[in-house]
């Protein structure tokens, strides 16, 4: 018997018919013998839905009320999820994130969990009872209602996870797991078996939305092991795990994209300390975020520097950049809004050469040019025009192979947890 926490997002409980799934395969999991926690999203739309009602009444409604609000729908699919399993004569509780004692920080909107409260989920888990938690939300010091920010259930479920000792946090979404690269994009991605916690927060954060920065930062730091599964299809998913548990090795798991890019270059800067972080600095107290960024020396006096901005920051950042070279005396600004940033992740690049080789040389041989490149111990990005894309992820999956299962290592693998 292991004691699981599950969390199903808001496609998963979207309809009365899906809830209903969902309750089926949690009342399968308890014959297996298994404890259970579950937490769950709003019904799909759903937080729209009020947010847009909100926004209706006042463009810019009081932090606190709209917290109060938006957190309404985690609850309305708990209790409907109850409902459907004691429909089944499975013991169901449901719960806020306030009756359990998730307790928060006071950033309405976007709170960070402080401290996890057990002992009633304890009691009703020893009662085998099914705990069903509202997930996204908490509550502060001073009993206000608090949100954790959009895919905060999944945080909610890793935080359960980890302050319950859980065996294994099964995230369920609408994919099968974790893929080698958009299956959207690459029909070729392969489903993949497990990936290590720092590859994967590499992912999510080069644009992989599979699973929520926060909780698998969580996750790893708690050494929870995650499973990403699909609630509407069978399989074994995708183990998120520590690198020294993965019993697969290979220098390149997966390939991440994003479309929202913007270059923008200010050409000829007088060459003078500080420049640098001065441009940078008036770029972010507009609180637009710099990604990449590229400095080349044309002579002594003189550099071009270049960065990377989500493309919905691209007019702001371009106004400011052209008021930068008026008042730097700079020759001009170069931009690109439609162009893509193409990632390699893997931890195998710890150890294996000729990596960065074998991307730009696959890249070069379809005539592909590469704008901007930086790089981190496990990651290589590369900026290319848009329409090179879906081109540049297939020739880089073939030349790493990643259509093909990787050797696996002769260690001896735990067994997984039956789902």
């Amino acid at each position: 018997m292991a004691l699981i926490v599950q969390k199903y997002g808001g496609s998963s409980v979207g309809s009365l018919d899906r809830i209903r799934q969902v309750a089926s395969k949690i009342w399968e999991a308890r014959q297996q013998g298994h404890q259970l926690v579950v937490v769950v999203s709003a019904m799909q739309g759903e937080t729209d839905r009020l947010i847009q009602m909100a926004n209706k009444l006042c463009p810019q409604p009081a932090a606190r009320e709209y917290d109060a609000l938006i957190s309404t729908g985690e609850q309305v699919s708990a209790a409907l999820l109850a409902i459907s399993l004691n429909a089944k004569k499975c013991n169901a509780h449901s719960f806020t994130g306030q009756q359990i004692g998730i307790i928060t920080d006071d950033f309405f909107t976007c709170a960070r969990i402080q401290e996890v409260r057990t002992d009633l989920i304890r009691q009703e888990l020893a009662q085998e009872q099914v705990v069903i938690v509202a997930g996204f939300q908490g509550i502060d010091s001073k009993g206000n209602i608090t949100t954790l920010g959009r895919g905060g259930s999944d945080t909610t479920a890793v935080a359960l996870a980890a302050a319950l000792k859980a065996d294994e946090c099964q995230i369920y979404t609408d994919v099968d797991g974790v893929y080698t690269t958009d299956p959207r994009v690459l029909l070729e991605a392969r489903l993949l078996d497990e990936i290590c916690f720092d590859e994967m927060l590499e992912m999510a954060s080069l644009g992989a939305k599979v699973l929520q920065m926060r909780s698998v930062e969580l996750a790893s730091q708690h050494h929870i092991p995650l499973r990403v599964l699909s609630s509407f299809h069978p399989g074994a998913g995708t183990l998120v795990t520590s690198e020294d548990k993965m019993i697969q090795k290979r220098s390149v798991s997966g390939i991440a994209i994003s479309r929202e890019e913007a270059v923008i270059a200010i050409a000829g800067v007088p060459n003078c300390a500080g420049v640098e972080g001065y441009i940078i600095g008036k770029i972010s107290e507009a609180h637009i975020e710099i990604d990449m960024i590229a400095q080349h020396a044309l002579a002594r006096e003189l550099i071009d520097f270049t960065f990377t901005v989500q493309r919905k920051d691209y007019v702001a950042a371009w106004n400011i950049a052209r008021q930068l070279a008026q008042e730097l005396g700079a020759a001009s600004v170069v931009n690109n809004p439609k162009v893509a940033k193409l990632s390699i992740v893997g931890i195998g690049m710890r150890s294996q050469s000729g990596v960065a080789a074998t991307m730009f040389q696959a890249l070069g041989k379809v005539g592909i040019p590469i704008q901007m490149i930086t790089t981190s111990e496990i990651k290589i990005s590369a900026i290319i025009d848009e329409e090179y894309l879906e081109r540049g992820v297939e020739v880089i999956h073939q030349a790493f192979e990643l259509d093909k299962a990787p050797q696996t290592l002769a260690v001896e693998a735990s067994p997984a947890l039956s789902n």
